[in-house]
């Protein structure tokens, strides 16, 4: 009999945990930003400028590679996008306070930031590039030309080229700016020797002001991982982007996507 009762409460434990387990599973889908999209009917996303990432065209409308990202994940949802430009100072603490729900933003995957946030998987890769002052860097043609500390360098603050320029070229000096056109005007008047950025906006700057600037090297220095960042803790979320990133991704729409906006100059005249 007594052996009989220690078998029922095991058993009424188990069934307690087991029913307990299951509401809190429940709970956390309910409380899922997933979930609060889909009941609002739009999705938040945070992002900032980045040529040919992030752009606003001849009419006010944003429009880039990571623009497309957004607008497809929503589509797919079902839902329509509300875009939040932010400074990239400040795009990880606006999340945290839930000013959106996802940084779509050409965001690199570092240690750092992953103590903030949740990384998704991948969705593409990206690398630091240099294009520099064809007075002041002239001669420079390799990446130590520029790890002296007579050389100046301009990057957009809190970004991975600021991380990149500390660990790559620890003897120069570094400028700091909110965004990138400050970092390349700053260029174009000769304050600074270059400015390191993700690829492939310093090609493009170089084309685009030949008569001042140039490339030092084609190859990017650094390959980086670019993902979809989320609060902590959401592991629906987490799973549906994950899930979406692998079909679009499989499809090759991301490629195609990637192609347009990287390799090709077609999106110019949407500028002009």
């Amino acid at each position: 009999m007594k052996k009989l009762l220690s078998i029922i409460i095991v058993l009424l434990i188990m069934f307690g945990a087991s029913a307990y387990a299951d509401s809190v599973r429940e709970n956390l889908t309910k409380e899922s930003t997933v979930e609060k999209i889909l009941k609002r009917g739009y999705i938040k996303v945070g992002m900032s400028t980045f040529v040919p990432w992030a752009m606003q065209d001849k009419n006010g409308n944003l429009i880039g590679f990571e623009i497309d990202v957004a607008k497809r994940l929503a589509q797919d949802m079902g839902v329509k996008v509300e875009f939040i430009p932010t400074k990239w100072s400040g795009i990880i603490p606006a999340l945290l306070t839930g000013k959106y729900d996802v940084i779509i933003g050409g965001m690199g995957i570092t240690p750092e930031r992953n103590k903030k946030v949740n990384f998704t998987i991948p969705y593409d890769y990206s690398g630091m590039s240099i294009v520099a002052h064809k007075k002041k860097a002239e001669g420079f043609n390799k990446l130590e030309d520029f790890n002296k500390n007579d050389v100046v360098i301009a990057v957009r603050i809190g970004t991975t080229a600021e991380s990149a320029v500390k660990k790559y070229l620890p003897n120069a000096k570094l400028k700091l700016f909110d965004d990138e056109s400050q970092a390349i005007q700053e260029l174009l008047t000769g304050r600074v020797h270059a400015v390191v950025a993700s690829a492939p906006m310093p090609a493009f700057q170089a084309i685009e002001h030949s008569d001042k600037l140039f490339l030092p090297f084609k190859e990017t220095f650094t390959k980086e991982p670019i993902a979809f960042a989320i609060r902590k803790g959401d592991v629906d979320t987490l799973n549906y982007f994950n899930s979406w990133i692998t079909i679009v991704e499989s499809e090759g729409w991301l490629k195609e996507r990637k192609d347009y906006w990287f390799n090709s100059k077609d999106w110019e005249k949407l500028l002009k």
